[in-house]
């Protein structure tokens, strides 16, 4: 059930961690970049995780297995075990399950992590169209992935046999900068045959699903970096959901955001797990928002940013309230670049 249209970050009087049971990570721009843990994180998890708060790693990359996930996380700092990751490989290989019998052959255009996943559903992964498969399952193969791999997809979707893709991310972050992902690998494909496919990953229903089949969530958080795939997820899952600032989204973008883009509550980056978050109240008769020692309001069509105080990121919260609550639909030409000048974000 979709959450009722946000025009304020929320507030909480306990720590994220407290008031919530699970937190559903994502781990591209939240956790790591590039490999290397992203700034706070791992002490930030550490501490959410000895409060008692169970952490679920869930990802729309598809290449490598839970248990290299887990390992990595592991080597980072960050103790997980492969039941701790949950990956769009294993979202869309129940997707295909549902549809196929058991021992369907299955035309893998991916990494490990989908064959892993594929083998586990009882599914049997396959290399060339040649080889009767039922079935293609595409998902992120790593920035080696041959051409020629993209060819035989495009040779089996033409021909009518059913295409599946583990996720439609366009970009994703990198140590040197945001990089194709596996939906503009999957857009050669569409491209190419005139035809789509069934998605599985973030923001899409069957990534929620397995999420929560496999964690037992009953009050989780999801916390990300994207607002098309993370808090787009949450929004259509009916759960509450935390933004950092470390991966794709930007401030500007944020304030931007349509309905079902906007999360619950907004922080820097994943110390916010660990802190209460602030109120933010209606302010004056001009329909101006205040959190902290920040005012916001919307002027003649351009945000505008009073006050000041420590802490930037109440600015940023009250800027969202101003900006969601008047454009209704998104920001639509409200000039913020000098309301987040004056918070250096």
């Amino acid at each position: 059930m979709n959450q009722p249209v946000r025009t304020r970050p929320e507030p909480s009087r306990r720590p994220l961690n407290e008031a919530y049971d699970t937190a559903l990570l994502d781990l591209d721009g939240v956790v790591y970049a590039g490999g290397e843990a992203i700034d706070h994180a791992v002490e930030s998890l550490v501490a959410a995780r000895d409060d008692g708060m169970r952490l679920a790693y869930v990802t729309n990359n598809a290449l490598r297995t839970p248990a290299a996930v887990a390992e990595h996380l592991t080597r980072l700092g960050m103790p997980a075990g492969a039941d701790d990751v949950i990956t769009s490989a294993q979202a869309v290989a129940r997707l295909i399950s549902e549809q196929l019998p058991q021992g369907a052959r299955v035309l893998v255009i991916g990494g490990e992590g989908l064959r892993v996943a594929l083998r586990e559903r009882g599914l049997t992964p396959v290399d060339s169209a040649d080889d009767d498969p039922a079935a293609v399952a595409q998902g992120y193969g790593g920035p080696d992935l041959p051409w020629a791999r993209l060819m035989e997809a495009g040779y089996a979707v033409a021909r009518g046999v059913p295409w599946f893709a583990s996720n439609l991310d366009l970009t994703i972050p990198s140590g040197r900068g945001i990089a194709p992902g596996n939906g503009a690998a999957v857009e050669v494909v569409r491209i190419a045959t005139g035809k789509s496919p069934q998605a599985a990953g973030k923001p899409l229903p069957p990534m929620h699903r397995e999420t929560i089949l496999r964690t037992g969530a009953r009050r989780p958080l999801v916390v990300g970096d994207r607002l098309d795939t993370d808090i787009e997820g949450a929004y259509a899952g009916g759960v509450d959901s935390l933004l950092v600032l470390t991966g794709v989204t930007t401030p500007a973008q944020l304030l931007a955001a349509e309905p079902g883009h906007r999360p619950s509550y907004v922080d820097r980056d994943l110390r916010g797990l660990l802190t209460p978050q602030p109120e933010v109240e209606p302010h004056g008769a001009a329909g101006g928002f205040r959190c902290g020692g920040w005012t916001a309001r919307v002027e003649n069509g351009a945000l505008v940013l009073d006050g000041g105080g420590d802490q930037p990121l109440d600015g940023l919260r009250a800027l969202c309230a101003a900006a969601w609550a008047e454009a209704g639909d998104g920001v639509s030409g409200a000039d913020a670049g000098k309301a987040l000048a004056r918070l250096g974000l």
